[in-house]
């Protein structure tokens, strides 16, 4: 049975049909792509999004979006809300410098960054919860909030023009600091596909496996299928089959491999990201997104000078917060000023959005903790105001939104929350954010519950 946003409850009759076409996937399972030994197992799961979502809206279907979270919560008054004329244990130990762009002064450790800030717009006094909680990055409510990603609702609504590429695809790895991507109550067809280290060698055909064999296998599990088709009154089943069709095409097609594939990409290209694997995600994010994926997350953090690619409180600076920024900030102005560079010079700027941050700020006083946490003489401690960076997509770029106070302790005027920032990128891709699915309960539930764009932006 086809849900879509603002139906109402199943009837009775549709709850059994439901029920059937479950109990017949299950007999499925043991036919399905991975069972039969090749990579993938999940993929044809992940392509029935596309029969569920809505048809994507003509004037936005170019659009992608690639979501760089920022672990453990990055220092903004070290980074982009710089306070030059605050006491020394509130702007520390880092100069500001000046951009491109009159008025915006950054770090002086992001000269790269400061050289194309006509390029990305700043959000000042961005609100958080002030907890090291990914979820309400990507669903704009709080923890203990039952809502999908936004990934996963782009996945949904938006679909994907290009049968090889899944729609929503993770490049966020090992992980201490977890960032949400469920899909909560769209269903598990909905969760972002996701290749880390190793599993790349899933997007071949298993060893022993031909191209014949593995099409006479497709052929007896599509035996099977019609046994009871003609029960199937809303013909689920051949849609589903059409999905895993495309699956298969996904895993013996080279377009998969290939969109992953960075060493594809000339040399200068390579090294205008550098050569280490966590900044090498964002080169692989671009040409995913320019391959036709609509989402891409990654994480962007650099532990081990870059060697590894993993989540792992990179930004949670509760002590030695300037000898870990030192080792932090170059990496990520390289690599984000790269990616800037490299979506203007093959002409992606207006049809690809990104967003940079952490799931808050840090606290303006070095070395003062929040009580019962523990952050050292050298730290800063946990804050629920920060920053936010966002580049493309047709969006108002080269200025700062919003305004901290003159220790960068709070917005200025009404903050600038993760809801807002998901409306107006719902808004960009033409999705009206007040829209409701149905949860698991049958009660309607909006996308976001603040709907109010950031002006200034679009």
């Amino acid at each position: 049975m086809r849900w879509t946003a603002k139906e109402g409850r199943p009837t009775k009759n549709e709850t059994h049909r439901k029920t059937f076409m479950l109990n017949l996937l299950s007999r499925r399972a043991f036919l399905q792509v991975g069972a039969i030994g090749i990579g993938g197992a999940n993929l044809a799961d992940l392509l029935t999004a596309q029969a569920r979502g809505a048809e994507a809206l003509r004037d936005s279907e170019r659009k992608s979006v690639i979501m760089i979270y920022l672990p453990g919560g990055p220092s903004h008054i070290d980074m982009f809300d710089m306070k030059p004329d605050a006491p020394v244990e509130i702007r520390g130990e880092f100069r500001a410098i000046k951009s491109k762009v009159p008025g915006m002064e950054m770090c002086e450790k992001l000269p790269l960054l400061s050289q194309v800030a006509d390029k990305f717009s700043i959000i000042r006094g961005f609100q958080t919860q002030g907890s090291h909680d990914g979820k309400e990055l990507s669903t704009g409510f709080r923890p203990n909030i039952y809502r999908p990603a936004f990934g996963s609702v782009l996945s949904r609504l938006e679909g994907n023009e290009r049968p090889q590429l899944p729609p929503y695809i993770t490049l966020i790895e090992e992980t201490n600091l977890p960032y949400h991507e469920e899909p909560a109550y769209l269903g598990p067809a909905y969760k972002p596909f996701a290749i880390r280290g190793p599993g790349m060698a899933n997007l071949t055909l298993a060893k022993g496996i031909s191209r014949d064999q593995l099409a006479d296998r497709a052929a007896l599990r599509n035996h099977f299928d019609t046994i009871n088709r003609d029960l199937d009154y809303r013909r689920e089943m051949a849609g589903l089959d059409a999905f895993t069709s495309r699956a298969l095409e996904m895993i013996t097609s080279s377009k998969t491999r290939d969109a992953f594939d960075v060493s594809r990409e000339p040399l200068s290209v390579r090294e205008l990201y550098g050569n280490n694997p966590a900044s090498t995600h964002f080169l692989r994010a671009r040409r995913l997104v320019e391959a036709g994926v609509k989402i891409v997350t990654l994480c962007g953090g650099w532990v081990l000078n870059g060697q590894s690619a993993s989540n792992l409180s990179n930004w949670d600076t509760h002590d030695d917060n300037f000898p870990r920024m030192r080792e932090q900030l170059p990496y990520f102005d390289r690599t984000l000023s790269a990616l800037v560079h490299d979506l203007h010079q093959r002409g992606l700027d207006k049809d690809v959005i990104v967003v940079a941050c952490g799931e808050m700020g840090r606290a303006p006083r070095v070395g003062v903790p929040n009580p019962g946490s523990n952050a050292t003489a050298s730290g800063r401690d946990h804050w629920p105001t920060g920053f936010c960076w966002i580049s493309g997509g047709g969006l108002k770029m080269g200025q700062v939104v919003g305004e901290t106070d003159r220790r960068g302790e709070r917005s200025l005027g009404r903050p600038i929350t993760v809801q807002n920032l998901l409306a107006t990128l719902y808004h960009t891709l033409g999705i009206d954010p007040a829209m409701t699915f149905l949860d698991h309960l049958g009660r309607p539930q909006t996308l976001l519950d603040d709907q109010e764009k950031i002006l200034p932006l679009v």
